[in-house]
């Protein structure tokens, strides 16, 4: 993981540096590497991987809205943090989907909320899961599993890429992938948050027009696990 900070304003600099150490210390793990720039252009000319970005608004030469669109054309798996005094740039700063907006002065607590949401996204977008089938293991991200149907003892992992046959059962898949990402709608579907495109009592629609069963009994609790999804990602 790479996180970087670009914020032309020392002070502010300085504290997002102390809470994202504080933050891993905390969690018992070593703090990834950490870079920080003062302007947009510096940010932009950087060649390195961008994880995690803490991105001011009001900064000399580009500012962070032009910024953080051209981040994000370039990867859309970019999670962005809009960090500024300002409110009235919030509309803009969603247009290209930020993950968080932070207002200044940071709060700590808050700001601690926030990043442990920022990683546990980052690990569901990057971590990989093997998928097995009789003619041999393939690795994707688990971003990208659309869904797990069951059929009888068939048991089918509908991907972006293509359709794989598992030789696992359903609760070796309830047991492997991230529950705060998946969720089983009923015994013959398990479906990915991400790809949902909408859903009614009795249905979910998802990317690739791949559909899952709603049991009644579940509709609730899948109803707020969504929203909570959705709200992660915001």
């Amino acid at each position: 993981m790479r996180i970087l900070i670009c914020d032309d304003d020392a002070l502010i600099v300085e504290q997002l540096q102390k809470y994202i150490k504080n933050f891993f210390e905390t969690i018992g793990v070593k703090c990834p590497e950490l870079i920080c720039f003062s302007d947009g252009e510096s940010l932009l000319a950087d060649e390195g991987e961008k994880d995690i970005l803490f991105l001011d608004v009001e900064m000399p030469g580009m500012n962070g809205i032009y910024v953080g669109n051209e981040l994000k054309r370039k990867n859309e798996n970019i999670i962005i943090f809009i960090v500024t005094s300002y409110s009235e740039y919030l509309d803009e700063a969603m247009r290209f989907r930020v993950f968080r907006y932070l207002s200044k002065p940071l709060e700590q607590q808050r700001f601690f909320r926030n990043m442990k949401d920022a990683v546990d996204l980052y690990h569901t977008m990057t971590v990989k899961i093997p998928i097995e089938t009789k003619q041999g293991v393939h690795t994707l991200p688990a971003s990208s599993v659309i869904a797990i149907e069951a059929q009888g003892r068939k048991v089918t992992v509908h991907t972006t890429l293509c359709d794989f046959e598992s030789t696992h059962n359903m609760q070796y898949w309830l047991d492997l992938l991230p529950e705060n990402r998946f969720f089983q709608t009923h015994r013959s579907f398990i479906i990915n948050f991400e790809h949902v495109t909408d859903f009614d009592r009795s249905l979910v629609h998802m990317a690739d027009n791949q559909s899952a069963y709603l049991t009644k009994r579940k509709y609730s609790s899948f109803k707020e696990a969504y929203l909570l999804y959705l709200e992660s990602t915001r």
